[in-house]
């Protein structure tokens, strides 16, 4: 079945969901994090990204937030370019595991096996896969560059996110500690840990269009990666975008999406858009509360579902 909608509802129901979310007081900041904590909590933005490079944005869009565990798909994307989809599967994996995003059972239940790079062991697995091993510098930089391809201008460091999360991660060292035992740490453990880079809603809606448009950035018309490589990586984050919680997640809206303690949330809609949204409160599993009812509700009005077999055409 053929569906047309227009770039005009997709405003007007972008709108409505600002509207009627903009207020709500529900869920708080991270608190183990002492800079999220600190953040704003009256924050909220949502940007739409469309086949065409079009931008839809609201509210405080074009602010620079932690980008969080949504760094994970850009890194699992630098990956998959560099080594292909088989062998990331067969050094890292896709599985969901069930478990919080942090859990080190879900490496021992995995017989040492990181699961998928969307989770944090994963991701500490894929940092540390990242070409060219055992050079900081350049590491760096090609993982600084992807983001910039994939978003269409470049993230900036937040040092101050930097120094607060190095004081209290003592979590994910011991995860690559644990990988590294089980010869799932290919640099040096210390290298691959989390990114504190600062990103924005507008950015982070120009990667999810640029995923669900087969690797062609619709903002810069660059292809950044292979097209086969799109199907991938939208399948990791439909299957575990938002952790234990990810069933009822595409169960009430429709859309894989990838979500962070930083507030944002990033989705895909193959073919159609890539929609981000951003708000510091969180739930009780760490997801943005106002990001997710702003980016359900759009999506359900609109009648956009990844699994409804509808081929829609946005003029």
């Amino acid at each position: 079945m053929e569906r047309t909608i227009t770039i005009q509802q997709i405003k007007d129901v972008a709108q409505e969901a600002y509207n009627l979310y903009k207020d709500n007081t529900d869920g708080k900041n991270a608190d183990y994090i002492p800079y999220l904590a600190n953040i704003d909590p009256k924050l909220f933005g949502i940007s739409i990204c469309l086949m065409n490079g079009e931008i839809i944005q609201l509210g405080d869009s074009q602010y620079r937030f932690g980008i969080e565990s949504v760094s994970k798909v850009l890194t699992a994307i630098l990956v998959l370019r560099q080594y292909g989809a088989p062998k990331v599967l067969e050094m890292i994996g896709a599985d969901a595991t069930g478990l919080p995003f942090n859990s080190i059972m879900a490496i021992l239940l995995e017989n040492d096996h990181p699961s998928t790079p969307l989770v944090n062991a994963g991701a500490i697995s894929a940092n540390s896969m990242v070409q060219p091993v055992g050079n900081s510098d350049a590491k760096w930089k090609a993982i600084v560059d992807n983001m910039t391809e994939l978003c269409g201008s470049t993230p900036q460091l937040i040092d101050e996110l930097y120094r607060s999360e190095s004081a209290t991660n003592f979590n994910n060292r011991s995860i690559a500690w644990l990988l590294k035992n089980y010869n799932r740490i290919y640099d040096d453990p210390d290298m691959s840990l989390d990114l504190y880079m600062g990103i924005t809603a507008e950015q982070l809606s120009i990667c999810g269009a640029t995923i669900a448009n087969e690797g062609l950035n619709p903002n810069t018309n660059k292809q950044v990666f292979d097209k086969a490589l799109s199907p991938k990586i939208t399948s990791m984050i439909a299957t575990v975008g938002f952790y234990q919680h990810t069933g009822d997640w595409l169960y009430t809206s429709g859309i894989p999406a990838k979500t962070g303690v930083g507030g944002g949330v990033m989705g895909v809609m193959p073919g159609v858009m890539g929609i981000a949204a951003f708000a510091p409160p969180l739930d009780d599993a760490g997801n943005s509360v106002k990001a997710q009812l702003a980016i359900k509700h759009i999506m359900n009005k609109l009648g956009m579902n990844v699994f409804n077999g509808h081929r829609i055409h946005v003029q």
